[in-house]
């Protein structure tokens, strides 16, 4: 067994740290505390060094707010409505508020945002689409204060806790269908390359072309950013084609809505002359007429269980918990899907 640490033991660590930034114990004291009236040069100092001492404060010692803190990339779009309804539900359960953050389209927040949340002591971070550079991480972990990345956008790391979807499962099954139903000539409607989900999900609809035999056409390949206006501008580049797709894999829900609107306006029907299919299965899926043909990526349930991993995370130092988990996705067929020339 291990001998407790004393508080004279604990009085000489900062002290010695104190010494070689060149600082008072009461301003090392600040910086552990997340105090903003510290100078960012001194607070980088007294950070670097609290990462060479290994210095972290025991979760029982750290006086948690009852907060959750949910952070996005973007905040402009039903799909994070699902996501926060998630998180929300269990705060609700376990007693706690959510702090709402969004970082500009950054897929990291700034250092003020880090600073804030060690001053709020939540009882963790979940991060949408986004992720933490090393002297956030380094600071949240100073201060006990556990996160995890939902969806996350590039390779989080093996070290960092996260959930995720089948995403390249989803865009095989979406691609898949659209080849049972006969097309040839599939176009894909990608999300930005630099996410991981998107990447994964043309991935999936390449490799369903390929194990049917078919041609990757990379001039069918578009790349847009997950938004109406995308699915819409791109759509009709695609459509505008004299050899335009008899269907389209649209990467998301959102873009999926946008093209509608262009296969509208070139007086193209939704699914006699064109086939769509989607991603997300947002509420609104449902309601647009045809209904899409979506993949059902289960945005709450994720969401819980980031949030529960994360209070999972923040209860015991010895407990061992999953913490690289993938939620299955599913083919939800409605009525823009059909076999070509219907």
């Amino acid at each position: 067994m291990k001998p407790m640490k004393t508080a004279e033991t604990r009085t000489a660590t900062l002290a010695e740290i104190a010494r070689e930034a060149g600082v008072s114990a009461p301003t090392v004291s600040k910086v552990l505390n997340g105090r903003a009236d510290v100078a960012p040069s001194t607070r980088s100092r007294v950070e670097e060094l609290l990462r060479a001492h290994g210095y972290r404060r025991r979760r029982a010692e750290a006086t948690r707010s009852p907060l959750i803190d949910l952070v996005f990339h973007e905040l402009e779009s039903a799909w994070a409505m699902e996501v926060i309804r998630g998180v929300e539900n269990v705060a609700r359960d376990a007693g706690l508020s959510v702090v709402l953050s969004e970082s500009a389209g950054r897929l990291t927040p700034g250092r003020t945002w880090a600073d804030q949340v060690a001053a709020r002591r939540p009882h963790g971070v979940v991060l949408v689409l986004s992720g933490l550079d090393e002297s956030q991480r380094a600071l949240l972990t100073s201060r006990s204060i556990p996160f995890v990345v939902m969806d996350p956008a590039g390779d989080p790391g093996t070290d960092v806790p996260s959930i995720g979807a089948t995403n390249w499962q989803g865009g095989l099954a979406a691609t898949r269908h659209l080849i049972e139903l006969g097309h040839t000539r599939i176009g894909a409607l990608s999300g930005p390359s630099r996410m991981m989900c998107s990447r994964a999900r043309v991935d999936g609809y390449r490799a369903a072309l390929e194990t049917a035999g078919l041609p990757v056409d990379p001039s069918l390949i578009v790349t847009g950013d997950f938004h109406h206006e995308a699915g819409y501008r791109l759509g009709l580049k695609l459509l505008g084609r004299e050899d335009r797709p008899t269907a389209i894999f649209a990467g998301n829900d959102l873009q999926a809505l946008g093209l509608y609107e262009a296969a509208r306006e070139l007086g193209l029907r939704i699914p006699e002359d064109l086939s769509v299919v989607g991603f997300d299965d947002l509420p609104v899926a449902r309601w647009v007429g045809p209904p899409l043909t979506t993949v059902r990526q289960p945005l709450t349930e994720m969401a819980e269980a980031a949030a529960r991993l994360v209070l999972d995370l923040g209860r015991e130092e010895e407990t061992q918990v999953a913490t690289r988990v993938e939620l299955a996705t599913s083919l939800v067929v409605r009525s823009s899907t059909a076999a070509p020339g219907m």
